[in-house]
């Protein structure tokens, strides 16, 4: 991860959504900041802390357009599943994977994090890279993949 080409979020909480090529059963997902090596100012204070990752039973098998409202998510957040609570480490690798909680029973479309801290910047909060790992449901598919 280069420093200079992450996604910013402004402050240190946000909720993003975040559409899948295809129906997944989660297993895993990948969260990359960049190093401290790498950064100009030898701080990577901007890297995400503590998280959620969660998928919204409304929009299980089944969903192939963006929906009204939330995009995937029920109007209040009622039919949620919360797939894991994490905390990113600074001090260890910047790529670092967080196994989702076994026994998801369906394929969604949607996946939603929540950054709910960073490690002490109040402007913003930076992702590098989100990858989403997990069992792709459809005719077509085989085995597990990334995404």
């Amino acid at each position: 991860a280069s420093p200079g080409y992450c996604w910013p979020f402004q402050g240190s909480r946000t909720e993003v959504l975040i559409r899948l090529p295809a129906q997944i059963q989660p297993t895993a997902i990948t969260i990359q900041h960049t190093s401290k090596r790498a950064s100009p100012l030898g701080t990577v204070s901007s890297a995400p802390r503590d998280f959620t990752v969660s998928v919204s039973l409304c929009r299980a098998l089944g969903a192939g357009t963006w929906p009204r409202g939330k995009a995937g998510l029920d109007e209040e957040g009622k039919d949620e599943t919360l797939l894991g609570t994490f905390t990113y480490t600074m001090q260890k690798e910047p790529t670092q994977t967080f196994p989702l909680q076994d026994g998801t029973p369906s394929a969604f479309w949607f996946l939603k994090l929540v950054i709910q801290s960073n490690w002490g910047k109040p402007g913003y909060t930076c992702i590098f890279r989100v990858r989403v790992y997990g069992k792709i449901v459809g005719t077509h598919a085989i085995g597990q993949t990334h995404v």
